[in-house]
């Protein structure tokens, strides 16, 4: 239907008997709440049933302090008591005010543009830094801000472009939906089923960097994911091997400030994929891979200085806390999060030393770990060491030896 629908539309504009447009089934949009909190409706009533805005000058008009802000009993705004401020004349006709305050959608359709200079007086933004910084590069929000907040602001966002007020006729590049954290049982959070987690209890437990770095590690962000205290206990002993790396003495002495390019490859290939993770929010593979730099550290006989630095600042993304205090420990004495984004060289990236698979008639029977690019001959007497290629030669011919370099080694026996 779809491709039909396609079909008929373009007909149509080839035809200039029509043209492309996206209509959105809207209602009309309630802009009205009989409450005091809210920016007040700059409208006046003139006592003849006239309509007048609020002078200019007068703008942003400000909200009265009250004494009581509870409700008026009336179904009218609290507003409605602020006599003073509620009447007005103008050319020589009184005049009501309107009682109305606006919703929150008020000041949350345009609070990213206001963000960029919230203390001006004068106008909305300064032109300059509103062109500097809009549209907004990422917008983080679950499913139901597509049809709500992101509708409306773009309504407002679309009015300011018209207006030149901004220079981006859309507000946002990107957005994406991030999951939900869901109770042990994969039934959705609530009080009335009993399975809230609070965070306030496991951050005095575990740490606010624990939390921050099981919730990133759960799985992929979009994912809906049921809380398990197993994952969390992981998450923090994986911290403290991490805090130990830096701490203990047995480590310690492993620092050196002379690269012996034991760690040239995971280093190189962790500051990649994190830094690329990162950029596409794949917190949960960014962490593993962190994980397994982790576990080449403890085994490496040295560990080089600039590595451990550019490993504290990737993980200090998810752990801030621990990463603050062990670059505190490295000698640093001003905040980890003004150091520079560590950079990978593409040629660490390739392995030398690699596992090659050793194959007799096309069965795999073993692997052998060499240099890379090592010579033919040398591979082949290699392979035959294998006990498995040699249990299942004995008494064979062999008739050829097949190498597929840095690869695979295929004896033909028969």
């Amino acid at each position: 239907i779809e491709d039909a629908k396609n079909i008929i539309l373009e007909k149509l504009i080839e035809l200039k008997k029509g043209e492309k447009e996206v209509n959105y089934k809207l209602r009309d949009w309630l802009f009205s709440r009989q409450r005091y909190w809210g920016e007040p409706i700059p409208i006046i009533t003139l006592d003849d049933g006239t309509l007048v805005p609020v002078d200019e000058n007068e703008l942003p008009l400000i909200l009265p302090k009250l004494e009581e802000y509870k409700p008026s009993g009336t179904g009218e705004s609290p507003l409605i008591h602020a006599t003073e401020w509620l009447n007005v004349e103008i050319n020589g006709q009184h005049g009501t005010r309107e009682t109305n305050t606006m919703p929150q959608w008020a000041g949350s359709c345009w609070y990213y543009i206001r963000y960029l200079d919230p203390h001006n007086n004068q106008v909305l933004a300064d032109k300059k830094l509103l062109d500097h910084w809009l549209p907004v590069d990422l917008y983080i929000g679950g499913a139901e801000h597509a049809v709500l907040h992101l509708l409306y602001a773009r309504f407002w966002h679309k009015f300011l472009y018209d207006q030149k007020v901004v220079s981006s006729i859309e507000p946002f590049k990107k957005m994406f939906h991030q999951g939900m954290i869901l109770g042990e049982n994969g039934e959705k959070m609530s009080k009335s089923r009993g399975n809230v987690i609070n965070p306030d209890w496991i951050i005095e437990q575990y740490g606010a960097d624990t939390i921050r770095l099981y919730e990133m590690f759960m799985g992929p962000l979009e994912a809906s994911l049921p809380w398990s205290n197993s994952g969390l206990d992981g998450a923090r002993k994986y911290l403290s091997r991490v805090f130990r790396l830096f701490t203990e003495e047995d480590q310690r002495k492993k620092f050196s400030s002379e690269n012996t390019h034991e760690l040239d490859f995971v280093y190189h290939a962790t500051v990649k994929k994190v830094t690329e993770d990162y950029e596409h929010l794949q917190f949960n593979t960014a962490i593993a891979q962190m994980m397994i730099l982790t576990n080449e550290m403890y085994k490496s006989e040295t560990l080089y200085i600039p590595y451990m630095e550019g490993f504290i600042k990737m993980i200090s993304c998810v752990a801030p806390h621990i990463g603050e205090e062990i670059w505190e420990i490295l000698g640093h004495d001003k905040t980890i999060a003004y150091e520079s984004w560590p950079t990978y060289d593409e040629s660490k990236l390739i392995k030398n030393v690699i596992n090659v698979a050793v194959q007799v008639n096309g069965k795999l029977r073993g692997t052998i770990e060499v240099a890379l690019d090592l010579d033919e001959e040398e591979l082949k007497e290699l392979a035959f060491t294998l006990e498995g290629v040699k249990r299942h030669t004995e008494g064979k011919e062999i008739k050829k030896v097949i190498v597929i370099k840095n690869k695979i080694v295929n004896v033909v026996a028969i």
